[in-house]
């Protein structure tokens, strides 16, 4: 009989940084996507908690998004497998910067951290049959001082929109990154350390029946 991990795993994401991850592994999968429509109403609240730390943020955040693509499997009809999700955060002084609203918030998020070190973190859940693993990997990135044209001409490049802390490692911001501390992939939005460890972690407990 075909096991779960034969068939692959579903990925929880429309992250294109997390596909090409997934893919440099070797992890087959196939893609989960929420809603179709940008005026449906969100499937997981990502909104921040009152007192909510960052590290129990991020967490909370990617197992929802499993638990939610799991639901939909089963709305769907779906053949069976894995759930992946991730969701990841970049923090100041433990304030957590998401996504910014705009190309004026991502000015902001990127002048807050110029000169300054900072944390990132990225959860990844991994639901099958009700249940929910997850791991939390933790980075912490150097950036160099930035002048208000760099931060400018960045913003009007586009990379920033829709990236936590309003920039992508893998990037133009590459160069603003003096010092990167932990893990590469899990600054880029899933760290693969953790990923296989969840995804081993499941095939032994598989065999183990």
């Amino acid at each position: 009989m075909v096991g779960p991990l034969d068939r692959g795993i579903y990925l929880a994401s429309r992250s294109p940084r997390r596909r090409e991850l997934l893919s440099q592994i070797g992890v087959r999968y196939h893609l989960l996507l929420f809603r179709s429509r940008p005026e449906s109403p969100p499937d997981v609240d990502e909104s921040i908690l009152p007192n909510e730390q960052p590290d129990g943020y991020v967490e909370r955040v990617a197992r929802a998004k499993a638990q939610a693509g799991w639901r939909l499997l089963r709305l769907r009809n779906l053949p069976f497998a894995p759930v992946l999700a991730a969701d990841t955060a970049v923090t100041l002084d433990n304030l957590i910067l998401g996504k910014p609203a705009d190309r004026k918030a991502a000015a902001e998020m990127l002048a807050a951290l110029s000169g300054r070190r900072h944390e990132v973190l990225t959860a990844v859940a991994l639901m099958r049959d009700e249940r929910v693993d997850s791991l939390i990997s933790r980075s912490e990135v150097q950036f160099k001082q930035l002048t208000p044209e760099e931060i400018a001409q960045y913003v009007a490049s586009g990379e920033c929109d829709d990236k936590a802390g309003a920039y992508a490692v893998q990037g133009r911001a590459a160069r603003f990154i003096i010092e990167l501390r932990g893990s590469y992939s899990g600054v880029m939005g899933l760290p693969l350390y953790e990923t296989s460890q969840l995804l081993e972690k499941l095939r032994d407990r598989r065999n183990s029946y």
